[in-house]
C-alpha cells in the first residue's frame, strides 16, 4: 500500500516557493531518497505550504522520512508545523 508524508509549513513567501521550484528543477533528490510522487501546494495570502510525498511502501516512507527530517531548516519552505503519515487509500488521475 502506498504511504504519504504530509508536511505543513508556515511563513512561506511566494519568493521562497519560486526559489524552491528552481532548486528542485535544477538539482537532484537527496542521496538515498526513494522515488516518490511529490506535490507542493502554496497559499500565498496565508504564507502557508503543504507538501505531499507519496511512496510505494512503508519501507520507502521510513527511509525518506529519516532523510527529510535530517535536512537543515534552511532547506525547507518555511517553519515546519506538522508532519503526518497517511495511508493512501485511493489515487486517480483525471
Amino acid at each position: 500500500m502506498a504511504v504519504a508524508r504530509v508536511v505543513m509549513f508556515d511563513g512561506v513567501t511566494s519568493e521562497r516557493m519560486a526559489q524552491l521550484k528552481r532548486e528542485m528543477e535544477q538539482g537532484q533528490p537527496p542521496e538515498g531518497m526513494p522515488s516518490s510522487e511529490f506535490i507542493m501546494l502554496h497559499d500565498p495570502a496565508a504564507e502557508k505550504s503543504l507538501v505531499v510525498a507519496v511512496f510505494d511502501n512503508d519501507d520507502d516512507y521510513q527511509r525518506a522520512d529519516a532523510i527529510l527530517s535530517a535536512m537543515p531548516a534552511g532547506d525547507t519552505p518555511g517553519s515546519r508545523t506538522s508532519v503526518t503519515k497517511y495511508d493512501v487509500s485511493h489515487r486517480m488521475s483525471m
